[in-house]
């Protein structure tokens, strides 16, 4: 049996470690399946060795250096083995022996990127491939997020999602879509996909799709970091200085999400004194420099929002009249669901619960959202309020039933008995 502390130090260098070692292998080697492959031998080692031997001191490193000698001897067999069909075939070959695998240090230095996991990103994020396949691959292969996370962010099944990995993959490999980042003049052309992808990570670890904690902070912690590279490499990039200020302003608010307990926090409920008001203030100059350049785009506009709760110091100021105003700015850009159903929250709170109850039922009679949890929770939280116990514990039923975040499950119980028959 695999020691706890052994075990805890294998999961955590998972979650830190993951996307540093598939990105290095991928970057040494070219090839995808291969680098996840050698990667995950490396994590397989890692549980029968670190009990017996103890935990390295640099177990990235460690698993590193596992994974690469893994590949090494892949790839050095597969030369031999084509060497010998080759020589079965009688076929004439070059007089020069075939070279050894090259996974030695790199950097093209012609972009100026010296981050693999940065370089990974960019080169998922292809423009030959599809928006939603750079996004899913790029979260499978840097993130380890797996198949059913990923699902769960689109808003798809598992089956779907696996089957847009796998066409990403053969794109690459059938297209042979070079593993290399582009020089700075090509960047911007995939900056909406890099965006999207930090955005996707950050969320998943801001409030995850499935498990016992509603945060992740691995995840979040690792879309900053990637983010302040991506602002620093591309400092005239108005929507990447507003992404990294829309994270910082949710990060801000992480000791406040959950109590002693672990249990879920309302922004309406939270400790505000515990909030980060460092990276508010950090989150804040971003901000208006994003905005100085005068085209705010979609996370520049989330970040604002963001802004008018951390600049809050406690719910009753919130001005919700101008985050409603903000949402609908944002829909105009950005015309998607979940951007409608804050929109709702956000009237409701501005005008009343009658007014988020209108919209959340417009919302939910066409469709879109009709295995979303958020939407039946918010819809429970609005009749709750106009005190229609009935309909309301109905809809906390349905999101119950949706839902895979274990915090989120007892949130949402506990707002169920609030309702119980009197």
């Amino acid at each position: 049996m695999v020691s706890q502390d052994a075990s805890s130090a294998v999961a955590e260098a998972f979650t830190e470690e993951w996307g540093r070692v598939v990105a290095t292998l991928i970057a040494r080697t070219g090839d995808w399946d291969l680098a996840e492959d050698c990667a995950q031998q490396a994590f397989a080692e890692a549980v029968r060795r670190w009990p017996r031997d103890g935990v390295p001191r640099q177990p990235g490193a460690w698993l590193t250096t596992v994974a690469r000698n893994r590949a090494t001897d892949r790839l050095r067999h597969q030369r031999m083995a084509e060497q010998r069909l080759r020589a079965a075939a009688d076929l004439t070959i070059a007089a020069d022996p075939p070279d050894e695998p090259d996974l030695t240090e790199h950097r093209d230095d012609e972009s100026g990127i010296a981050d693999d996991r940065l370089r990974l990103i960019f080169t998922c994020c292809h423009p030959a491939l599809p928006l939603e396949g750079r996004v899913a691959l790029t979260l499978r292969t840097l993130a380890g997020l797996t198949t059913a996370e990923i699902a769960r962010a689109f808003f798809v099944s598992e089956a779907t999602m696996a089957k847009r990995l796998v066409r990403a993959k053969g794109k690459i490999a059938h297209a042979r879509i070079p593993y290399r980042v582009p020089p700075a003049h090509l960047l911007p052309e995939r900056t909406g996909g890099v965006l999207a992808v930090l955005y996707l990570l950050f969320n998943e670890g801001y409030k995850a799709s499935a498990g016992p904690d509603l945060v992740r902070t691995d995840l979040c912690r690792e879309a900053i970091r990637l983010a302040r590279v991506l602002d620093a490499l591309m400092p005239d990039e108005p929507e990447a200085a507003g992404l990294l200020s829309l994270m910082l302003f949710q990060h801000s608010r992480r000791l406040a999400r959950v109590d002693g307990d672990g249990e879920l926090v309302t922004l309406e409920q939270q400790d505000r004194t515990r909030w980060d008001r460092g990276e508010i203030d950090e989150a804040s100059g971003l901000l208006d420099r994003a905005l100085a350049r005068g085209s705010a785009g979609p996370y520049q506009l989330q970040a604002a929002i963001a802004a008018c709760h951390a600049k809050s110091p406690h719910p009753d100021a919130t001005d919700w009249g101008r985050i409603a105003t903000l949402y609908e700015r944002l829909l105009e850009v950005m015309p998607h669901p979940i951007v409608r159903l804050n929109h709702a929250i956000a009237a409701a709170m501005a005008y009343g619960p009658e007014r988020g109850l209108v919209l959340v039922e417009e919302l939910e009679a066409a469709g879109e959202l009709t295995d979303y949890h958020l939407l039946y929770a918010t819809r429970a939280d609005l009749l709750r309020r106009l005190s229609r116990r009935d309909e309301a514990r109905a809809a906390y039923v349905r999101a119950l039933e949706l839902t895979s975040s274990e915090a989120e499950r007892r949130f949402l119980t506990s707002r169920l008995e609030e309702t119980a028959p009197l």
